[in-house]
């Protein structure tokens, strides 16, 4: 929703910031009778005062007695009029309920005023906002950046800009490493890559950490028939079969060392020698990898060739995990509705509370399947509580100010744990539930040896067995 011309004055710096030299922002981000929505971002670089009421959905910003105002106006029923004003007073952004008939919601409490702080979660009828007390970017208002693939998508600024010239970067040859956590939509943002790219090959998915290490050279770069027992054709490989194409190395971290000296020798000559061969094919590709290691330091450590590094790492993004993009929250339930065929789906307001508040530590890809489960079990009826996972019902806000979440189906978590670790503890949680207590399970997904996840275990105390069915 692009805002409406306003009459601020012009005496005044729009681009002003806080002192800090941070910009305020109040993302409008789901309505539970309009899932799909487009959610809005509003600047409060340079407002006094926002007021939010119910009417044909605009913003627009006046003057009024001296103030800046920001009039947010939503076309939800259970918004009143005049619903709710906030106000900045002493630094700090204070949101109080104007006699509205269904009140103000922050963070699941219903208040009459309260200070906002970064990252609530704010409530009024139908329709949620989140705050950001200081982005370090200052865009002014607008919608969300669309791209051409879901993850491509975000109402952030900064991430915005990063998808921008990801496109830019897609339409060249030039070598893309994907980083973030499992379900971030590494493989999505690859695909995105090739489908800008206009290659006329394949997109070629090669999940690094799933080849049994004695079978890597014979999946990537084929074989000749008679080259082993067994060998009973000429089979072309994974990288043959991504000419003029684009080959995704999904984990290329989990490579082992001699196979990363074999695939360096592949993009230094640009042909590959078939197992059993004596001649190079010479072979045209686009190379993606993706990893949830930081490939840096696996060079520091020795455990990834910097040689290799320096062929894949032409351009290198991080996708941030959904905990950490809340705003773009709203914006995915759409994406994933539309693509799951889920026009006419609703949610109760206690459904969407319950969407904002988990944690998600697996991601875009737990958030697609929980809303496969949901559409089913609703059958037709608004999503609600009843019909979420246990664990995603009656989760509290962990934001900056808060405390760390309780953790279902397991014990309080040691009080001595970094963020890092709280974040990793609720990944492994999902995944044992997910895999029933299977430890070889959670270490190929996380792309660790079973040795690392007893001991992330222990560290964690969590008791696998807690998890079997």
């Amino acid at each position: 929703m692009a805002p409406v011309p306003g009459t601020i004055s012009d005496t005044q710096d729009e681009s002003a910031t806080t002192s800090s030299g941070l910009v305020p922002y109040l993302f409008r981000v789901f309505d539970c009778a309009r899932p799909l929505l487009p959610p809005s971002r509003y600047c409060l670089a340079n407002i006094d005062q926002v007021v939010i009421g119910r009417g044909e959905d605009c913003a627009r910003r006046v003057v009024q007695s001296g103030a800046n105002v920001l009039e947010i106006v939503v076309s939800d029923p259970r918004v009143s009029s005049v619903h709710a004003q906030m106000r900045k007073m002493l630094g700090r952004w204070i949101i109080e309920d104007a006699g509205s008939r269904n009140g103000v919601m922050r963070n699941g409490t219903r208040e009459a005023r309260a200070v906002i702080a970064d990252g609530d979660l704010l409530e009024l009828g139908q329709t949620f906002f989140v705050f950001r007390a200081g982005l370090a970017e200052d865009v002014g208002d607008g919608d969300a950046y669309v791209g051409p693939a879901l993850g491509l998508s975000t109402l952030l600024p900064r991430l915005g800009g990063e998808f921008r010239a990801l496109e830019g970067v897609a339409r060249s040859n030039v070598s893309v490493v994907i980083q973030g956590e499992s379900g971030t939509g590494k493989e999505l943002i690859a695909k995105a890559v090739h489908a800008i790219s206009t290659r006329a090959g394949s997109f070629v998915p090669v999940n690094c950490g799933a080849l049994p290490e004695t079978l890597i050279e014979t999946e990537l770069f084929g074989y000749r028939k008679g080259a082993f027992s067994g060998a009973s054709e000429d089979r072309p490989g994974l990288v043959r079969s991504a000419d003029r194409g684009t080959l995704f190395l999904d984990e290329i971290g989990d490579l082992p060392r001699a196979s990363q000296a074999a695939f360096l020798r592949v993009l230094q000559e640009r042909e590959v020698t078939p197992i059993g061969g004596t001649k190079a094919v010479p072979v045209d590709i686009r190379l993606c990898s993706a990893t949830h290691n930081t490939l840096t330091s696996m060079v520091e450590a020795g455990d990834f060739r910097g040689d290799l590094y320096a062929r894949i790492s032409g351009y290198t993004m991080r996708l941030p995990a959904l905990r950490d993009r809340r705003e773009d929250l709203g914006l995915l339930v759409a994406s994933l509705l539309q693509r799951h065929g889920g026009n006419g789906v609703t949610f109760t307001k206690e459904a969407t509370r319950a969407l904002f508040r988990y944690r998600w530590p697996l991601n875009i890809r737990e958030l697609e399947k929980c809303l496969e489960s949901a559409a089913v079990l609703a059958a037709g009826a608004p999503i609600g509580l009843e019909h979420l996972p246990d664990g995603i019902r009656g989760t509290p806000v962990r934001t900056e100010h808060s405390t760390p979440p309780e953790h279902h189906d397991a014990k309080t978590p040691p009080p001595d744990l970094s963020r890092e670790d709280l974040d990793r503890r609720e990944q492994m949680i999902a995944l044992l539930r997910e895999h029933q207590g299977n430890i070889s399970a959670l270490a190929r997904v996380m792309g660790k040896e079973r040795v690392q996840i007893r001991r992330w275990l222990q560290r964690y105390q969590l008791d696998a067995d807690e998890f079997k069915r």
